[in-house]
């Protein structure tokens, strides 16, 4: 394959110029901040997505246009194979389908006690299936177009994770396997699209917005910027759709305030080896005793040390 347009120059090229980007979930909060940044870029067309149309989507469309690109809405549940179908084509229909952002969620919280089944199914199916359908369908998308003119394509997909699929939050058992599956997700997409040239990423914010009224305390505008405003998760998000990533991919991203946080792969803490290759119950549980003595207390598979970013 011969390099595709856009794969040239890479690491230097901030600019989205005659690109075509959606973004679910987009009417308010991160989704909102992260289609107008990607305007502002200079892409030609941003296809918006929220539950309903609203006040609230009509001014985000408003920001868009007047950042230069064109703007629609696509109104629909993300968790519909109709609404990523309807996504993609808008896309099409105003020029392309160059980048996808996955943003769009909901919670339930409960203490996994309290939980029903479908506050643990709604959530999972808005967030993973969510994520999945649009990224399925922006893939096959890209490996056809990449077959047709065998050579590489330019698509960058960014999904919504969070420190929840990490951390395993107590009252977010729903939440944060859902966020879990989306990490995996990311990465398994990465494998698959780095072969025609599209990049796959995983971000991790922390924002103000309305779905996480509660979890953060009120900001006092007179202290200067607010950290946690959604316009600075935009930033990477823009970032990680330019022709500046074409490297980038497979790669997970804690993202609030001024920090960026690339966040390494799990490591083994400890191998135990059978004698012969056979343990025994015996043998095993002696083993891990023996570690265990001196090993930190509450100490777990969670990283929860994440969240002291």
């Amino acid at each position: 394959m011969t390099p595709g347009p856009g794969q040239e120059g890479l690491g230097t090229d901030l600019s989205l110029d005659g690109r075509v980007a959606v973004v679910t979930g987009s009417g308010s909060g991160l989704g909102a901040a992260e289609a107008v940044e990607l305007a502002r870029s200079g892409a030609a067309a941003v296809v918006i997505n929220d539950i309903r149309s609203s006040e609230a989507t009509d001014a985000v469309i408003a920001d868009i246009e007047a950042a230069g690109a064109k703007a629609a809405l696509v109104v629909g549940d993300v968790s519909e194979r109709e609404t990523a179908d309807a996504m993609v084509a808008e896309a099409l229909r105003l020029g392309g389908l160059h980048v996808v952002v996955n943003n769009a969620g909901i919670t339930r919280d409960k203490m996994l006690f309290n939980m029903d089944d479908d506050d643990f199914d709604a959530v999972v199916r808005v967030h993973l299936r969510g994520h999945f359908l649009l990224t399925r369908n922006a893939a096959a998308y890209w490996r056809g177009e990449s077959k047709k003119s065998d050579a590489p394509v330019y698509g960058r997909l960014v999904n919504t994770s969070s420190e929840a699929g990490l951390f395993g939050p107590p009252g977010q058992a729903n939440y944060g396997a859902a966020k879990a599956g989306i990490t995996a997700l990311t990465l398994s997409a990465s494998r698959v699209l780095s072969r025609i040239g599209c990049t796959a990423n995983a971000i991790a914010p922390r924002g103000r917005t309305g779905m996480t009224e509660g979890v953060f305390e009120d900001w006092d505008d007179s202290k200067g910027p607010d950290p946690l405003s959604p316009d600075r998760v935009a930033d990477l998000v823009s970032y990680l759709a330019s022709p500046a990533a074409a490297e980038v991919t497979g790669q997970l991203f804690v993202v609030y305030g001024g920090m960026v946080a690339l966040v390494e792969a799990p490591v083994v803490e400890k191998r135990f080896d059978a004698e012969g290759g056979v343990w025994g119950r015996r043998a095993f549980a002696d083993a891990v005793s023996d570690h265990w003595s001196g090993r930190p207390e509450g100490k777990s598979f969670s990283a929860a040390e994440i969240m002291t970013l």
